[in-house]
Order: C-alpha cells, then structure tokens, then sequence
C-alpha cells in the first residue's frame, strides 16, 4: 500500500491550498482516512479525519477554516485549506487505515507567510 500526497506549497496568509492523497497497491476497504501535520520542532498532531461513513472529526484550530472529503472510487482523501494562518505551516501527512493497519503518506510541506 502506497499513499501518494500532493498539493502543498507556499501560500500568503489569508489564501487557501488543497491537499490530496491517493492511495494505491493492495487496497481494499479503506476505513479512516485522514490528515496529520508536524511543525518544526513540534509532535505530529490531528488535523482532521473522516471514516467511511462520512463522519468527520476536526481539531479545534482548523474547524471552520478546512474540510476534508474522501472520493473512495479513486481511494483518495482530500484537504481543503482556506483562511490560512501562518501558524498552519507544517508538513503534512495523509494516512489511511486499512484492516486495522495505519499507512502513511510521505508528507507535503505547506508554507503561509504573513
């Protein structure tokens, strides 16, 4: 199972950004899919999640600024980043449960300047 990330970039504060991760090999029924980011220095955190329900769960500092959606004909998770702070700078990583099993994408940075 490979997870294939694209998107990230430098944006202005204020801007918006939109991640997406593919995920391919042998897959089959994906559970949670979701999005994680590290800054400098800092612990990997949660930014959102969303089980193949449709049921999301959103950290506190992105709810109401970022939406996460999945298109699971295609396996693929998707971010959508608007209002961006400087203090979302971080490089982000999708990842996937699959029979239990976490897989990890290798991360997009994403950088907002003030």
């Amino acid at each position: 199972v490979q997870l294939q990330a694209s998107g990230g970039g430098l944006v202005q504060a204020g801007g918006s950004l939109g991640l997406s991760c593919r995920t391919s090999g042998n897959v089959f029924s994906i559970g949670v899919m979701g999005w994680y980011r590290q800054a400098a220095g800092a612990q990997r955190e949660l930014v959102a999640r969303i089980y193949s329900s449709g049921d999301t769960n959103y950290a506190d500092f992105v709810k109401g600024r970022f939406i996460i959606s999945r298109e699971d004909a295609k396996n693929t998770v998707n971010l959508q980043m608007n209002s961006l702070k400087p203090e979302d700078t971080a490089v982000y990583f999708c990842m996937v449960v699959i029979r239990s099993q976490t897989y990890w994408g290798q991360g997009t940075l994403v950088t907002v300047s003030s």
